[in-house]
């Protein structure tokens, strides 16, 4: 069975490359794939050197190529299994490689071991998260992320940079709260916890006036303050995914405990009876006949 699947799988490998050299690939959306790998390399250089306040920009404009390159395939009809991925190797080392870096020269270097454990967690943790993403791709929920994405966890670490530079501080900030976010980040990415994916909200269609309205105040804030108000979206998000978890497991437990209260319950044996089972009464020896006169 072993050497039939091994064969399978062979026979599939060659089928994939052959149909890419005979076919090509699309330029258009792994262009963008490739600008977002840039950003994510070029973030990785300037949090070596120090400079991590330009490293964090650098995630964030792979974010944007990232959600660029997808966007762009599925308009223009040129999706491929090339694509899917090169974006998710791309992902690791934008949202995974680069944050873990970033962080841990920026503020986890000082914890020795906690501090570069805590990194690895986050590149390891991502990468299960996009494998376990590429497998269930055919299975998932559109309304719904299972575990919180990698740009969204990048997002979080890159966005906390940007406010602490932002709120005047300087140095490295050696305090136990950021290697724990970071841990907190790791796992929920590998977590059963539902986030929403925004992927059901096409702008292409009629939508209500007030969203109009909506978005523009949105991105005039974001123009005004981008540390404070990206850091705001990026908890925003990182914390509704477990709020609305425990929301929901409190209901289905109050209904559960209110559907076992309306249950009829099947009345039981007296205790009269349930002593009677095991010890007999006096009154009843008395009026069973003797067998032996």
């Amino acid at each position: 069975m072993r050497r039939r699947s091994r064969s399978r799988d062979l026979e599939g490998r060659r089928r994939f490359q052959g149909e890419n050299l005979r076919k090509g690939i699309y330029v258009l959306p792994n262009l963008f794939t490739s600008a977002s790998l840039f950003a994510g390399f070029y973030s990785i250089v300037h949090a070596v050197n120090g400079r991590f306040e330009t490293s964090a920009w650098a995630i964030f404009v792979s974010a944007l190529c990232d959600g660029a390159d997808g966007r762009i395939a599925r308009i223009t009809h040129t999706t491929s299994r090339f694509g899917v991925e090169y974006d998710s190797l791309s992902d690791l080392v934008a949202f995974g490689v680069a944050p873990a870096i970033l962080v841990y020269m920026w503020a986890l270097k000082p914890f020795g071991n906690w501090g570069w454990s805590a990194a690895f967690l986050f590149v390891i943790c991502g990468a299960l998260r996009l494998a376990r993403f590429n497998v269930q791709i055919d299975s998932i929920e559109s309304v719904n992320f299972k575990g919180l994405p990698i740009p969204a966890a990048a997002g979080m670490v890159l966005t906390t940079v940007l406010l602490w530079y932002r709120l005047g501080c300087s140095g490295t900030p050696e305090h136990v709260a950021f290697p724990a976010m970071v841990f907190l980040l790791a796992l929920l990415m590998v977590s059963n916890v539902k986030f929403v994916s925004f992927k059901d909200m096409e702008l292409r269609k009629r939508k209500p006036f007030t969203l109009l309205l909506l978005l523009i105040l949105l991105l005039m804030l974001v123009v005004a303050e981008p540390p404070i108000v990206l850091f705001t979206m990026a908890a925003i998000y990182v914390l509704h995914g477990p709020i609305r978890g425990l929301l929901l497991w409190g209901r289905g437990k109050e209904a559960a405990g209110s559907k076992a209260a309306e249950e009829p319950r099947t009345p039981g044996p007296s205790g009269e009876e349930r002593q009677g089972d095991h010890f007999p009464l006096e009154q009843d020896k008395e009026r069973d006949p003797p067998l032996l006169s």
